[in-house]
Formats: structure tokens, C-alpha cells, sequence
């Protein structure tokens, strides 16, 4: 039942700004000056942890959508990434991992309420998130060039709880909360702890991942705190491969360096993947508390490209599409006279290269070489990459007189170092390495904060809650240098060699630097009943940017107390969202599909020469206005929320389509500034080049009851998410993009989970909707390569047995009866080496299974 009407809100001892978000909601069990609570405030009140699923999730008394998910509800799912617990938990939620994407196979995109994934801020512990790296550069329609927080290094060992905010909130924090807020709570247990020791694979047989992670609470003397989480994990890598024809065309015709398969379509690899989140809290009186927390962690992952065909891979094998191979004269290299009689003389268009007398005869002259001679099957670069992650805040809060205050300071980084295997640097012929190191990116920033909150009365109206606050924030991004080998253009570029590791080019001097950026803001936010039944709110935020100037937002928040069991509730905003310092400065260079065509992309900052040749101009944050109205039904063991919300994104920030550098540029690009043009197939860039329109509904609903002599609990999790792209620029964003901004994730997305516990057994059982999509694979957008996906349902189930009091025993296994994702058409299916499409709502592997055992002490 919901509490009495005239309802009064305190705030959490996180950031002020989670209680500001939450319309004064408390989602901490501890309150400011609440060592006493019979002697603090009345009317502040402790909303209780949810602590399993099928109760209610969402805050009833709140006029914004907020859902929590504790500790319990996340372990219920056989994976330990944070990101795959979530899916399950959240309405418009959705995520999938990345196969052969470059550097977006290290982070888990991810989409709340139809946006991309730097649209939600995350927090821990009300404080913000760092950025990863990582920019997803492909492989997610959606997320294409998004730049948001990694939360896949969070352990969920290490957390007490999720909150979740499905409205948007640049009022309260400032940029990124465009979709809505997510916060990680850490465990704050001065006593106790659990060991956990999980194991599972895919029914393939691949893929076998153990993890083992822990936690223990320890008292800093009797007015403190340790909390320290530790994970560890490995991850076999999956296959869901089949043999591309035209590598097995090649075997046919007696290559016997090809390999079976050419190349790996699946997960990557995870090696030595750790991390260690630490909590802690020191009282020194009464009023007035001191905390800390961070996180150091680790991993790396090796993932597959594209198989580069012998015979026709543009500019390391050939130029003309594989009429003829490309052949490398010495002289001309050397001393710029031509040596080599075979140059545009070896026919490559015959099943086997390597068994023509044309070629054995080049091969004889010293004067002449072609790659085969290093890779004579072709080959398939391998991507490793190493994710380290740190963070450290602290910070002091308490009370003074009337006010409680929280001022802290936190900084955070994250590293992504890139490397190569198994490729080639063409243009520096047979002396080239096949491993490269190719560089890196690191972002790092650096936040301080002062929170204030009191109430006041004016007139009539009593224990009115003001809230102010100040925040000042620096980010940086850098790009670390490659070595030599993997950027250079060595003697045969200008013969038409592809110039750097191929795949991947590394990172060279031009490229390399540390860009920064830093900004403040200061908000003020106010909320009262103007009546018993009447709860209004308002915020209002200033920030100012160094690098393109101020924005002022609001928010307004309502809700009405309709009746002991129904409540409704509404609010209104504007929001924001600036452009990362790394979308603002990355380089890159990675490889597209067109048309069943492997081409070379490079993705430039949008003011360098080559983007500004083909439009690129200085980036603008992107503007939204928010609408959201809602009600909250609670009768007995019945809990319902439904809530509508429309967002307008005006000039969103996304990666161009690819762009053509034409043959008739390549003067004009030489004479601004761009070496080796005629190496380029296309190039992207950031741009705020459309405006979108999103609606949807959510609902989240609960119903307990006593069933087969136990304890029954029910619980629903819908979404509905409708985006429509109301402006673009055609000369920047296709119509393919546009089909995979407004149909590229299900249109509908349902979760229902029935809880069912006895004494010492309790089960779980999942049902996963996900409705019908738009499936690309490798950012194909052609009718070769795209169509729409048929709905698909997945079932999990777990059952749990308590050996003893402090041991558990656990079985289960997500997707049970082995769904399978939307496989390739007919004519495309295998082309590329792969069975399914690359986009999808769930993960493409098929059903895994798993056992866990927790011990708690």
C-alpha cells in the first residue's frame, strides 16, 4: 500500500543530484544526519530496497519512472556482465555484443529508452562516470560513433543496487542524461562477504567462461567501513563460422595455405580479465561522515576481422578488383626506375594464383613480389586490445545548522591499448612485420562537486525542499602513438600498397596528441506539495563549456495523489548533450561492407582536412526537449506503473555515412594537406546532421502470491519504442542509416519472470520477448545485406538449493531451448564467413548453460 498522501522527501547520502533526479526519493539506506532519526526530520522517509524481481521495482512515489534492481535480482542470470543482467531487468533496455566491429568488440554499447549509449550518464555512487575510450565505431546502427561509460567492468558482486531513471535529466546533471540516469550503488556492509565460483559454455561447446568473484565488509573501528569486491574472469572465445566460398573456391583450386575456416565470426577471446571496486566510510560525528571509493581494473580480448582474399583484396593483392594481381617493383621503390616487367601482367582472375607460370615467373625476378609471397593462402587479422579502467573519489558530508552539504572530488581514466596480429603493413613489401603494436586511446576526467540541500517554508507551504549545487569537470582524450611499422608509408605507397597495418592502421605522429576540455555548471532545484495531494517540482541547470559556450536547461515535475492506490504523475524538460572530446579529435581507420564489398574507411576529426573537404564542420551539442506522463497503481500484492515519454533530439551527433573519395578529388585533396588520397576509399566523420523523434511506453508490473505451498512472485517489464528521423542531411546520412536509427532495435521488448521459493529450493523462470527488427550485418545497409527480422522468444531458468545456511548451489541456463538469432538470407548466408546477422536484440550464440556455487560468511 502507498504511504500516507501528504508525503514528505528527504535525501540520500549519495550526490544530492540522485535524490534531485528522483524527485526527493531517498534509495540509500542512509540519510543525512540520520544517526538519530527520532531526533532528525519526521518527515523523511527510507524507501525500502527491493529485494527480488518480482516485487515492485519501480519507486511508487516518485514522479519519474525509477526502477531498482538489487543484488538478488542481478545474480539471477548466468552471465557476470552487467550489461547482459541489465537487459533482462530494465524496459527499453537493450545491448548485444559485437562481433569483427574493430575496437567496439571491447565495450558493450548500450540503449536505453532508443537512444544511444552516451545519452544515459552513469553513476557510483551518485557520482559520475567516466567515459570509456572506446569510441563504437561500428556494429550498432544506434551507437554508431557513441562514446559512453563501459559498465561492463562493473562487477556485480560489488554492488548493493541499480537505480535506474527513465526520464530525461540534463537539469539535474548536465550532459548525457538526454535517456535517463543509471546508478550503481556499491555494497556498504561493514561485516561479512561471499565467495562465488561460476562456470558455463554454450551448447556448441565454445565460449566456456569461469568466473570467480568475492566480497567482505570490514569495520574501519566501530564508526567505519571497508567494503572490497574483487572479480576475476576468462572467456573462451565462440565461433559461429562457416567457410566463406570464395576462400573455399581457392582451396578447390589447390591452395593449400587456406585455412578452415578463412576466418572466426564470434565472441573474442577475454584473457585475464580483473577488477577490484572498493567502498569505505568513516563517521567522525555525528554530523558529519568522510567516504571513498574506486576501482582498479583490467582485460584483454582478442577478436577476429575480415579474411583479406589472395587474390583480389584491394591495394594489397590487387587494384582492379582481381583481374590482375598487384605486383611491386623493386627499382622504382628504390631508385625510380622501373625493374619489374610483371607489373599488370599476372592474371589473379584463375582459381589458384599461386600455380600459373606468370606468377612463378615473378616470383623469380628479383625485381618483382607480390604479398602471396608472405600470405599465399590470404589472411585474417587478428584484434587484440587491453581495456585498463581506474577511478578514485572522495568526498565529505554531513550537516551545518540547517543545511546538508556534500562536497567531493573524483577522477577517472580508461585505456585502451590496440595491437594486430597475423596482418601486413603492404606498402612496405616483403619486409614487413605481420604483429603490430598500433597505438592507443585514453580518456580521463576529473570532476568536483559541491551539493547543498535544506528546507524552508514560505507562507503557507512547509518543508519545501531547495537544493543547490556547483560542479566542475575536465576530460581529456589522447591518442597514443604507434610504432613505425604500423602507420609509415613505406617505398610502395605510391605504387598503390596500402599504407599502415591493414586492418587497423596504427596511429602515427599526425595523428597523436591530447586534446581537453573543461566546463562547469551550477543548478538550483525546488520541489513542494502545494497541496496534501499535489507534489510539483522544478530544476533548473547552467553549464558553460570551454570549447563552444553556454546552455541553460529546465525541468518540471508533477504528481497527484489520486487515491490511496493510484497516483499519476508527468514531467517536462529540456537537455543536452555535448560532443565527447574523442568524437571531437579520433582517428581511425576501419574497415565497411558495401554491397558484399570490404572497403577501407577512415574516420577523421570533422575539421580535418579530409572531412572538412567533403563538409565536416565544428561540432554542436545536441538539444532535446522531453515529455512524460505516467500513472502507479498499488492494491495489496499488485504493483503497475505505465509511462509515456517523447524525446526530440535535434542535431544528434552521429558518424557520417561512408564517403567516396573520388578520383576526380585527389589534386584538390593533395593541395589541402592529405597524403595519399588515391589509398582512400571513404572517409566519416562527426556530424550533427539529423533530428529524431522518440515515443514509447514502458510498464513494469508485480504480483505476489502463495502457490504450490510456497511463495510465488510475478513480475513484467515492458517497452515499446518508436523513433522516427524527422531531418537529415542526405549528403551525410543514407537512407540505410535512417532505416537503422528507426528500426534497428525491436519496436517491442517484453520480459516476464516468475519467482517461485520454498524453504531451501527457489526457481526462476525468464520469458524474453523481442519483437521483429531491422537486421544489417557489417553495416551493410544494401538489400544484399539487410532485411527485417522475425520476433523471437528466449527462455531462462535457474534453480538455486541451499546446501546449509551459508552455501548455495546453483543451475540454470539462458535461452533453454537454444532460440536461434535471425540467420543470413539466402545468397548472402556464408559470403562473409558468418551465419547470422550482426545486429540483433539477444546474443547470436544460442543457449548457454551454467552452474554456481556462493558462499557466505
Amino acid at each position: 500500500m502507498m504511504q500516507s498522501k501528504k508525503t514528505k522527501f528527504g535525501f540520500s547520502s549519495l550526490s544530492l543530484a540522485i535524490s534531485f533526479a528522483l524527485a526527493g526519493t531517498v534509495v540509500s539506506n542512509q540519510v543525512f544526519a540520520a544517526d538519530d532519526e527520532t531526533t532528525a526530520k519526521e518527515n523523511v522517509e527510507k524507501i525500502a530496497v527491493v529485494g527480488s524481481r518480482a516485487a515492485p521495482r519501480s519507486i511508487g512515489d516518485s514522479p519519474v519512472p525509477v526502477d531498482i534492481i538489487s543484488s538478488d535480482d542481478l545474480k539471477k542470470n548466468g552471465s557476470t556482465d552487467m550489461i547482459d543482467m541489465l537487459v533482462t531487468s530494465v524496459p527499453s533496455f537493450n545491448s548485444r555484443a559485437q562481433p569483427i566491429s574493430d575496437a567496439a568488440t571491447l565495450v558493450r554499447p548500450v540503449n536505453l529508452r532508443g537512444l544511444p549509449s552516451d545519452s544515459t550518464l552513469i553513476l557510483v555512487n551518485g557520482k559520475r562516470r567516466h567515459r570509456a575510450s572506446v569510441i563504437a565505431f561500428q556494429g550498432g546502427g544506434i551507437n554508431d560513433g557513441a562514446q559512453g561509460p563501459d559498465i561492463s567492468v562493473i562487477p556485480g558482486v560489488a554492488l548493493k543496487q541499480v537505480e535506474v531513471l527513465r526520464d530525461g535529466a540534463a537539469a539535474q546533471y548536465g550532459s548525457d542524461a538526454i535517456a535517463g540516469v543509471m546508478n550503481f550503488v556499491l555494497k556498504d556492509a561493514s561485516e561479512g562477504g561471499s565467495i562465488t565460483v561460476s562456470q558455463g559454455e554454450y551448447y556448441e561447446g565454445d565460449g566456456a567462461a569461469t568466473t570467480i568473484d568475492g566480497n567482505i565488509g570490514l569495520p574501519l573501528t566501530d564508526d567505519g567501513f571497508i567494503n572490497i569486491s574483487a572479480q576475476y574472469k576468462t572467456a573462451d572465445a565462440t565461433s559461429r563460422s562457416v567457410q566463406r566460398p570464395d576462400a573455399a573456391a581457392i582451396a578447390a583450386g589447390g591452395n593449400t595455405a587456406i585455412q578452415d575456416p578463412a576466418q572466426t565470426w564470434g565472441n573474442p577471446e577475454i584473457e585475464d580479465d580483473f577488477t577490484v571496486f572498493v567502498n569505505s566510510g568513516f563517521d567522525i560525528n555525528d554530523n558529519t561522515h568522510l567516504y571513498a571509493f574506486g576501482n582498479v581494473s583490467s582485460r584483454e580480448a582478442t577478436g577476429g576481422f575480415y579474411y583479406r582474399n589472395p587474390h583480389n583484396r584491394g591495394n594489397v593483392y590487387s587494384v582492379d578488383g582481381g583481374e590482375t594481381l598487384l605486383v611491386g617493383d623493386v627499382g622504382l621503390a628504390e631508385n625510380g626506375v622501373a625493374s619489374c616487367s610483371w607489373v599488370g601482367n599476372v592474371s589473379a582472375n584463375v582459381p589458384n594464383v599461386l600455380a600459373t607460370a606468370d606468377y612463378q615467373s615473378m616470383v623469380a625476378d628479383p625485381n618483382c613480389f607480390s604479398m602471396n609471397q608472405i600470405r599465399p593462402g590470404g589472411y585474417t587479422p587478428q584484434f587484440t586490445g587491453k581495456i585498463e579502467d581506474m577511478s578514485f573519489f572522495a568526498g565529505i558530508k554531513g550537516t551545518s545548522g540547517e543545511w546538508n552539504y556534500d562536497v567531493s572530488a573524483g577522477t577517472g581514466s580508461n585505456k585502451a591499448t590496440f595491437g594486430l596480429k597475423n596482418s601486413l603493413n603492404p606498402s612496405m613489401g616483403l619486409d614487413t612485420p605481420t604483429d603490430f603494436d598500433t597505438g592507443s586511446y585514453e580518456q580521463v576526467e576529473t570532476t568536483f562537486n559541491v551539493d547543498m540541500n535544506r528546507y524552508v517554508t514560505i507562507g503557507s507551504l512547509e518543508d519545501i525542499s531547495f537544493a543547490t549545487g556547483f560542479e566542475w569537470r575536465e576530460e581529456s582524450f589522447e591518442i597514443g602513438q604507434g610504432e613505425e611499422a604500423s602507420w609509415i608509408a613505406g617505398p610502395y605507397a605510391s605504387q598503390e600498397f596500402n599504407i599502415g597495418s591493414h586492418g587497423f592502421k596504427g596511429f602515427g605522429p599526425e595523428s597523436a596528441g591530447k586534446n581537453k576540455r573543461n566546463n562547469i555548471g551550477v543548478y538550483t532545484d525546488v520541489e513542494a506539495y502545494l497541496t496534501n495531494d499535489f507534489l510539483v517540482g522544478v530544476a533548473l541547470r547552467y553549464e558553460d563549456f570551454s570549447t563552444f559556450g553556454d546552455t541553460l536547461n529546465y525541468k518540471l515535475t508533477a504528481q497527484y495523489i489520486a487515491t490511496d492506490e493510484l497516483s499519476f504523475r508527468a514531467s517536462h524538460s529540456t537537455g543536452f548533450r555535448a560532443p565527447t572530446v574523442g568524437q571531437e579529435n579520433v582517428v581511425n581507420t576501419q574497415t565497411s561492407i558495401v554491397n558484399g564489398d570490404l572497403i577501407q574507411t577512415f574516420i577523421a576529426p570533422p575539421t580535418n582536412p579530409l572531412a572538412a573537404f567533403y563538409g565536416g564542420e565544428t561540432l554542436k551539442p545536441e538539444e532535446s526537449v522531453s515529455y512524460a506522463a505516467g500513472f502507479v497503481y498499488e492494491y495489496e500484492n499488485l504493483f503497475l506503473t505505465v509511462d509515456y515519454y517523447n524525446i526530440e533530439v535535434t542535431g544528434r551527433i552521429a558518424q557520417s555515412s561512408q564517403i567516396s573519395v573520388e578520383e576526380s578529388d585527389y589534386d584538390a585533396l593533395r593541395a589541402a594537406g592529405v597524403e595519399f588520397p588515391e589509398l582512400i576509399s571513404a572517409v566519416t566523420y562527426y556530424t550533427n546532421d539529423f533530428d529524431t523523434t522518440t515515443q514509447g511506453i514502458d510498464v513494469v508490473g508485480s504480483y505476489s502470491m502463495d502457490l504450490f505451498s510456497g511463495d510465488a512472485k510475478f513480475s513484467l517489464a515492458y517497452g515499446w519504442t518508436d523513433t522516427k528521423v524527422d531531418k537529415f542531411d542526405e549528403a551525410t546520412t543514407d537512407l540505410g542509416k535512417v532505416r537503422r536509427l528507426e528500426d534497428g532495435i525491436p519496436a517491442h521488448r517484453a520480459t516476464l519472470t516468475w519467482g517461485q521459493s520454498w524453504d531451501d529450493l527457489s526457481t526462476s523462470v525468464r520469458a524474453n520477448y523481442f519483437g521483429e527488427y531491422y537486421a544489417t550485418h557489417a553495416d551493410d545497409t544494401s538489400d544484399w545485406g539487410s532485411e527485417t527480422a522475425d520476433a523471437a522468444v528466449t527462455i531462462d531458468v535457474e534453480v538455486s538449493y541451499a546446501v546449509m545456511d551459508n552455501l548455495t548451489v546453483s543451475v540454470g541456463a539462458n535461452n533453454i531451448f537454444d532460440q536461434e538469432a535471425q540467420k543470413l538470407k539466402d545468397g548472402t548466408l556464408g559470403a562473409l564467413g558468418a551465419v547470422y546477422y550482426e545486429s540483433g536484440p539477444f546474443d547470436y550464440n544460442g543457449g548457454y548453460y551454467y552452474g554456481r556455487v556462493n558462499y557466505r560468511f
